[in-house]
């Protein structure tokens, strides 16, 4: 490693420390990680061509992270008042969201009234039946290109289910649960803010999981699992195992064992002529009759049987 790399490793470890909670891991992996990243970003840059397209000016989007975080820490970082787009994406109908900050609502419905962009000091309101139908309409066919961007992932028909604007009273998925949030960078004309993306974490992550596993796998590791299955299979054959010969058990109540005595007789419910069995960890795995080997007592087996 060369002093630049060195210097280089340094300034990506700058900043304060995050903390981590090793009993639930919020982790991805890094090719899955990868794949979601990519289809966000496809999401931004047809996200910016429809505002540049029906707010008439300039708009440019850009993905600043994902991470994957539970519900309730995501909620905790957003403002009290913002505008939350709920709406179902995949096929499972989970509830996704998207996060825009009030004012900057309020400035896109400016420039689609034909307003020149001016942003409004006014406190933070919900909108009224005429502005939900215009910013609805302009998220519609936004969403719409989400079903591209995300095709190599899961089939996703974006359908918006409701706009919200208290992120507390907001229970898209339980507070535990993980979620992948999507970070992004909003410039329309000279007024820069920021916006947000979450889903369900499952939502994204099952089918790249189930994909993985329905993917053929090459000669060589069909030859390695062989290999595998026949290692394993021959190292259980040298298992030590304890072998039992048993007759049929009976029943006594306790003052019968505290009054035995030697020479006492017990009477067992095992026919003479019936084979004793022999039992392999509890389990039953044949027959047999008693006799003896040499001067060592032994069971000759007169069958198989196996428990199911």
């Amino acid at each position: 490693m060369t002093a630049s790399d060195t210097s280089t490793a340094r300034r990506h470890r700058k900043g304060p420390p995050e903390r981590y909670d090793f009993r639930r891991p919020m982790t991805i992996a890094r090719e899955h990680a990868r794949i979601v990243e990519m289809a966000c970003e496809t999401f931004a840059r047809q996200w910016a061509t429809q505002l540049t397209s029906r707010l008439r000016v300039m708009a440019s989007i850009e993905l600043d992270k994902l991470e994957m975080v539970t519900y309730d820490e995501y909620i905790a970082t957003l403002d009290p008042h913002t505008t939350l787009v709920l709406f179902t994406a995949d096929e499972t109908r989970s509830t996704a969201l998207l996060q825009i900050p009030s004012n900057t609502t309020m400035l896109w419905l400016d420039y689609l009234l034909g307003g020149p962009g001016l942003e409004r000091q006014e406190n933070p309101r919900e909108l009224t039946e005429i502005e939900t139908a215009l910013f609805r309409s302009l998220l519609d066919s936004s969403l719409a290109d989400m079903r591209y961007a995300f095709s190599s992932i899961t089939p996703m028909n974006p359908k918006i289910r409701g706009l919200q604007y208290n992120p507390q009273f907001v229970q898209a998925v339980p507070a535990s649960e993980a979620v992948l949030v999507a970070n992004y960078s909003l410039t329309v004309g000279d007024r820069v803010s920021a916006a947000t993306m979450m889903f369900a974490a499952d939502a994204l992550l099952n089918p790249l999981k189930v994909g993985e596993g329905e993917a053929d796998p090459s000669a060589a590791q069909r030859e390695e699992q062989r290999v595998s299955f026949e290692r394993l299979r021959l190292s259980m054959n040298d298992v030590p195992v304890d072998v039992g010969v048993r007759f049929n058990s009976i029943t006594v109540r306790p003052r019968d064992i505290i009054d035995m005595a030697v020479g006492d007789v017990i009477e067992l419910r095992h026919a003479a002529s019936k084979p004793l069995r022999i039992v392999v960890e509890g389990r039953t795995i044949g027959h047999g009759v008693p006799g003896n080997n040499g001067k060592q007592l032994a069971v000759k087996v007169t069958d198989t049987h196996r428990e199911s």
